[in-house]
Order: structure tokens, then C-alpha cells, then sequence
């Protein structure tokens, strides 16, 4: 518990007197459970569901991840912050949480790439951020009884008006939450007028991350974003190589029109999907998707390859899965799968130039271990060119 800050008989966090006084946020779940703390963002009220995230660091990429829109996350680690903020690693343009809740705040951020505090940056852009709070009995909580709907408040502390707002809130299924992070209008990445880069690849942007576009480029592509509603005529109107299918957050049923414009590319050119892109894969060669318990988030998940027996270390951000028995073998069949609970982690189209996996191996933040994909990606479209790779 942060030093100096007062605590009740159960440990959590009142509000203090005089010059003590701390600033008061309460959570409450859609079921009652409250918790309390002190505020260490933005002043407001936001829903949305909550999520707990295991990794020890990599906060900042996990704030901008646009796949938690809609979302309000939970860290495990007990001390968030020691490092500070910094432009650079951002995956998008800003935090993307509903909110953010961690058991302490640092005070001191001691890295060179520091540029400002987390609580500065988190005021600064609007988050309405708690600590002071037993994470681990939200996690506990949550594990037990499966990933709800919450709201996080410095406005109002009345715990049955509060747990009322949460429970009347939509889900994560009342809302299409990839057209809200999508790109406006398609847009090229950088070097996407670099001719000396073998293929040109449309990224489905359903709220793609920064470093799965670096990767990407650094394979040899011209990368030009797409939004998520494009249509198959317009994306094969950019006369691309490859299609990438990115990222993003909320419940892959929803997002019925990408299905179908996935259908009416396969076979045409080859595709690769990262998380929410691999859920859209599976519902086009058609599988179902399900609702995980409580997800998995973290940056230390071990999936296999059970072509190969190989282990890889991932990262890892969804709270849904595709379910591997509504596959059909003739179409897809599955790769990978994660050593914690036998999930589905990767699947590839048997008869046509199409794979995916459910982990990030772009990692950010997280382990490098998987980054060999966006080689194989490569290949695959260097085999339907004609050409070699170096």
C-alpha cells in the first residue's frame, strides 16, 4: 500500500482529513462488489468492462492499445509507474481504456525516456485512473465470477446508484466498437511510397497497433490502412499483395460486414490476422466465436505450434475465442493452441493462401518470440509473386 495512505479494517483505502485529504474514486461492478481508492487521473465517470492485464510492465503500450476501448483495466503488478512516459511508446494516438486501476502508483519515474510522470500523462488525457485499491481481490473476483460490466467514478460514491449505472451500461456486445477506433479514411503508413519494398499490403484497420505497422514495413511492405467497413472492390482497388487483418476490441460477431468482405477475399490474395483479425478469420471459414470467462491478458502466455512442437512465449489482449469444434477440417484447421487452458491460438485455410493467430507477435510489450509470422507472411506472398526473399 503506497506509503501514508489511510486504510480501513479490511485494507482499502478511506478518505483522509485535513491536510491528508486524498482525492476519492469508488468502483463498483455490475453485481454489487465495491471497491474504494484515491483517484491519481482525471476527475469524471466511465463504464465498461473489467479486465485484469498480468504483465510486470508495458503499461503505456497497454493504455493506447485501441483493442481495451471499451474497457476498464486492472493491473496485477502491484507498482505501475516507476518508469514514467514517454511519445514513443504509444500504439496509437492517446489512451484507448475506459479507465485504469492499479494497487500503486509511483511516485518517481527514473528511466531516461521519461518525458512526464503516468498520473501527469493520465490527467493530462482524460483517464479516470484508481489506486489505493486490492487489486488482487478484483482479479480474484473476477476470475471467480467472469469478466462484468463496472463503473469507475470520482463523482459520484453511492454504491448502489453506482453499481445500478454499471449493470444498465451496454457491453461489449451492444456496441461496434471497431467502427469507433477505425481509421477515417485509408491512409498510407509511412513509407508507403517506398518502391523498393517487394509488396504492398492493405492493413484492415480495426484499431491496428504502431508496432504491428513497423513490423510489417520492416517485411518488405508498403502498408496503406483501410477502414474496417471497406469493401472487397475497394480494398482490391489498391491492387495490393497481401491483406492484413489487424487488432481491435469488442465482440467479432459484431463486425458482420468484415466477415464478408474476408469470404470475398479469400483465394484472391494471401491474409494474415493478429487477435481480433483471427476471431474475423474464423467466422469466415465458418466457425463461432465465444465469450472467454475472464480473457487473457498479459505478456507471458505460452502457446505451441503443434506442427512443430515449438513454444512460444506471447503476449496477449482478447476476451473471446474461436471455437475449434465448429470449424470445418475440409475448410481450416488449427495450429496453435495456448498451454493454459487448450484455447485456440492460431488456425490456417487449408486450400488457400490464409493463416492467423490469436496472440500478438509484435509483442509491445511483451516477448519477441513470435516475430518469425511476419516472415512467413512475406514468404507467402513471395511465393504468389514469383520472387525470393533475401
Amino acid at each position: 500500500m503506497p506509503a501514508g495512505l489511510p486504510v480501513d479494517d479490511t485494507g482499502q483505502v478511506r478518505p483522509g482529513k485535513g491536510k491528508n485529504m486524498h482525492p476519492r474514486a469508488t468502483i463498483a461492478l455490475e453485481d454489487g462488489r465495491v471497491f474504494h481508492g484515491l483517484s491519481f487521473g482525471a476527475a469524471g465517470e466511465r463504464t465498461g468492462e473489467i479486465v485484469f492485464n498480468t504483465s510486470m510492465c508495458g503499461y503505456q503500450e497497454i493504455l493506447t492499445d485501441p483493442s481495451y476501448k471499451g474497457q476498464i483495466v486492472v493491473m496485477t503488478c502491484p507498482l505501475i509507474g516507476n518508469y514514467g512516459t514517454n511519445p514513443e511508446d504509444e500504439e496509437a494516438d492517446g489512451p484507448q481504456v475506459e479507465g485504469f486501476v492499479v494497487r500503486e502508483a509511483s511516485r518517481l519515474a527514473s528511466n531516461w525516456r521519461n518525458r512526464e510522470t503516468l498520473r501527469e500523462y493520465l490527467s493530462r488525457r482524460g483517464v479516470v485512473a484508481v489506486e489505493g485499491v486490492d487489486t488482487r481481490a478484483i482479479t480474484r473476483h473476477i476470475r471467480s465470477r467472469g469478466a462484468m460490466k463496472a463503473i469507475i467514478s470520482t463523482l459520484d460514491h453511492d454504491e448502489a446508484r453506482l453499481a445500478a449505472k454499471a449493470k444498465a451500461s451496454p457491453g461489449l456486445s451492444e456496441r461496434d466498437l471497431v467502427r469507433e477506433v477505425t481509421c477515417r479514411a485509408s491512409r498510407g503508413w509511412r513509407g508507403s511510397g517506398d518502391g523498393e519494398k517487394p509488396f504492398r499490403v492493405v492493413a484492415v484497420d480495426c484499431g491496428c497497433k504502431r508496432n504491428i505497422l513497423r513490423l510489417l514495413e520492416t517485411s518488405g511492405c508498403v502498408v496503406t490502412l483501410a477502414r474496417a467497413d471497406a469493401s472487397a472492390a475497394e480494398i482490391m482497388s489498391l491492387k495490393p499483395d497481401g491483406l492484413f487483418l489487424s487488432n481491435g476490441p469488442g465482440d467479432p460477431a459484431v463486425c458482420s460486414y468484415l466477415v464478408s468482405t474476408v469470404r470475398d477475399l479469400l483465394g484472391e490474395i494471401p491474409i494474415f490476422g493478429i487477435c481480433l483479425g483471427h476471431q474475423i478469420m474464423g467466422l469466415a471459414a465458418g466457425g463461432r466465436t465465444y465469450k472467454l470467462k475472464f480473457g487473457h491478458r498479459g505478456a507471458n502466455h505460452p502457446v505451441k505450434e503443434l506442427a512443430t512442437g515449438r513454444i512460444d512465449i506471447t503476449s496477449q489482449n482478447h476476451g473471446y475465442a474461436v471455437d475449434a469444434g465448429s470449424l470445418d477440417p475440409d475448410v481450416a484447421e488449427v495450429t496453435h493452441l495456448n498451454l493454459y487452458d487448450g484455447t485456440v491460438e492460431g488456425l490456417r485455410f487449408r486450400k488457400v493462401p490464409a493463416f492467423a493467430v490469436q496472440y500478438h507477435p509484435e509483442a509491445a510489450p511483451g516477448p519477441h518470440d513470435a516475430r518469425h509470422l511476419f516472415r512467413r507472411f512475406a514468404e507467402m506472398m513471395a511465393g504468389r509473386k514469383g520472387v525470393s526473399l533475401s
